[in-house]
């Protein structure tokens, strides 16, 4: 299997600006940003960061840890946009600002996918505030959005009321994502591209836990379940866990042995402004007709 990279670029909203030491500086339109990034083991461009605000990782390696700022940051988030979204963004107590800029390649990647069908039926899995379905419905896709938080999912639609987008026709699921991926199943249901995004572990409104380890290879069967031979995409991406792209690839070249096409895997990346260095942030693997 071939291992490849998708290389975010930098954006007029977002940009990687420097890296190094183990942190990360970021813009997000008019502010700055420091944050925590391990596999930032070399030396920064410069010293002189200048940020606005910086997350300061607590003792608990699964996450823990808070913000602090230089200077005012609005609470209530700020807006942003790519190509035709907009959405808020917003310093989360979990590290991140409300979405994944790494994913811009994999948006235009999935685009590129479904340019040619009419209104291809496309379900986005784990999709927190719905950039991405947002950014796959701007292209002609009918969306299914399904994410476990009543708040992603509301903040999700007031980012598609933003985009001028919340009359596209996009069903807004709150729900355990592999619970309604079985039901889909048993309903007979079929998509022309599934985007997913899973956590290392959650829970579901009702209770449900999820764990990455053991709970991906059945939920990957049953979105095979809902691809057919004139489908165009699964695309997998997978953040904070010690996985191999070589293994997730492994995992969908087996689910989609039976269908014509390709089985890809490799690293998400973002290109550095101040050297051109290339971040890696998370492992994909994809199957494409």
């Amino acid at each position: 299997m071939n291992l490849h990279t998708l290389i975010g670029e930098p954006w007029r909203d977002y940009g990687l600006l420097d890296s190094g030491d183990g942190r990360k500086l970021e813009r997000y339109g008019g502010y700055r940003f420091i944050r925590p990034e391990p596999q930032a083991m070399w030396a920064p461009a410069t010293l002189d960061w200048g940020a606005d605000g910086e997350f300061i990782p607590g003792s608990d390696e699964d996450g823990g840890g808070r913000w602090y700022y230089d200077r005012p940051v609005p609470a209530e988030g700020w807006p942003l946009a790519w190509n035709e979204v907009r959405f808020q963004s917003s310093c989360t107590p979990f590290r991140h600002l409300g979405f994944f800029p790494d994913m811009a390649p994999v948006w235009e990647s999935l685009r590129e996918q479904i340019a040619d069908k009419v209104e291809p039926e496309v379900m986005n899995l784990f999709g927190y505030t719905g950039v991405g379905t947002l950014a796959l419905s701007a292209a002609g896709a009918k969306m299914v959005h399904v994410d476990a938080s009543r708040k992603s999912v509301a903040q999700a639609r007031a980012n598609a009321a933003l985009s001028g987008m919340e009359e596209r026709p996009v069903r807004w699921i709150v729900e355990d994502a592999a619970k309604f991926v079985g039901r889909e199943v048993r309903r007979g249901r079929r998509y022309d591209g599934i985007l997913l995004d899973p956590p290392k572990y959650g829970r579901g409104p009702d209770g449900e836990v999820w764990r990455l380890e053991a709970d991906l290879p059945g939920l990957i069967a049953n979105c095979r379940a809902l691809l057919d031979a004139d489908s165009r995409f699964l695309f997998l991406t997978v953040y904070a866990v010690r996985m191999s792209a070589l293994a997730i690839g492994e995992l969908l070249k087996q689910a989609f042995a039976d269908l014509p096409g390709t089985v890809d895997a490799g690293e998400l990346v973002v290109r550095e402004e101040a050297r051109g260095l290339l971040l890696p942030t998370a492992i994909w693997a994809r199957w494409r007709r």
